[in-house]
């Protein structure tokens, strides 16, 4: 067991094309010019990047985001518990990378942890199966899906590749502000850009009519799975569905880099009966999002979501009413 360079973590991460993209050593330089510090550990087949954040008095706050790697992971925890000593973490916070529901295998690997509601990462998304052909995926998808895809393009909509992140964050700030969700800074869109584009695991994909973008959205592949991060539209010729065509291409491309699963990355945190009951009379917070994301026709999960593991029980507590309607 070792704490390992990057380039290390790099090709542990190569060995494992089901890491999630969290894990990937690019998402820890992204997160590394944000504010965090990241170590990675590894023991045999099992590994783990985790995140320091510092805060005031020496303290600090440990995360691993969509991990450990590997099925022995408890084998990680001792080598990590010295880290966040060392590290004076007041609590360590896993949001691992699997899916209910879960075994008594499982429970006994985080027996040491306390489950909390509150995730960093929206621990239920749909993926979508990029298995088969592309008329394959259309049959799977709901009739008014693949309706909008073909209006899109009648509608003289295309969706090009680009490069102008300025474009794309101007967009998100439309969004943001109709939806009301934070946006990152520009630079933060433009580093991951750089970081996972450069080796061809990240496009941004524009939808624009006569040269005006509607629409845009960052897909990353990394292994086998692709993942819809950030996406974006503006307020105007919505009637010509670019978001639909947007998406469409995003599988394609997907596909295209070697990836079998689209991640689209985030749904309200409901049971499918209760999503299937309420999306059309709901549209506050995530519930938009699922009307447009489940007419893709993919798979409803549910991570375990956030674990953590407490080093410092009463500053735990004063952590947890700071953090009252904030992120980690």
């Amino acid at each position: 067991m070792s704490i390992v360079s990057s380039s290390t973590w790099r090709e542990f991460i190569a060995a494992h094309p089901n890491a999630h993209i969290l894990q990937s050593e690019e998402w820890a330089r992204l997160k590394a010019d944000f504010g965090w510090s990241p170590i990675f550990v590894i023991n045999g087949a099992n590994g783990a990047q985790v995140l320091f954040k510092k805060l005031p008095l020496g303290l600090s706050v440990a995360y691993i985001p969509r991990g450990p790697i590997g099925l022995d992971f408890e084998n990680l925890w001792s080598e990590i518990d010295n880290l966040c000593h060392q590290k004076k973490a007041v609590f360590l916070r896993v949001e691992p990378d699997i899916y209910q529901p879960t075994d008594q295998t499982f429970s006994d690997k985080m027996s040491a942890f306390l489950p909390d509601a509150r995730t960093v990462q929206p621990p239920r998304s749909i993926l979508i199966s990029l298995e088969g052909g592309e008329n394959e995926w259309l049959e799977r998808m709901k009739q008014k899906t693949r309706y909008n895809i073909r209006l899109a393009e009648k509608k003289e909509v295309v969706v090009t590749p680009s490069n102008d992140i300025d474009e794309f964050h101007r967009l998100m700030l439309v969004t943001g502000g109709r939806d009301g969700f934070g946006v990152h800074s520009r630079e933060y869109y433009q580093r991951a850009f750089d970081l996972f584009h450069d080796d061809g695991r990240c496009e941004l994909l524009v939808a624009r009519y006569r040269e005006k973008p509607l629409a845009a959205l960052m897909v990353f592949a990394c292994g086998t799975t692709s993942y819809y991060l950030y996406g974006a539209s503006s307020d105007e010729e919505r009637n010509r569905m670019p978001t639909y065509l947007l998406q469409w291409e995003a599988m394609r491309w997907s596909a295209s880099h070697g990836c079998t699963s689209y991640d689209l990355w985030g749904i309200p945190d409901e049971d499918e009966e209760t999503l299937e009951a309420g999306f059309t009379s709901r549209s506050d917070g995530l519930w938009g999002v699922y009307r447009f994301k489940r007419g893709y026709g993919g798979k409803m999960v549910r991570t375990v979501g956030a674990w953590d593991k407490i080093y410092n029980p009463l500053l735990y507590k004063m952590y947890q009413l700071y953090m009252r309607g904030r992120s980690l």
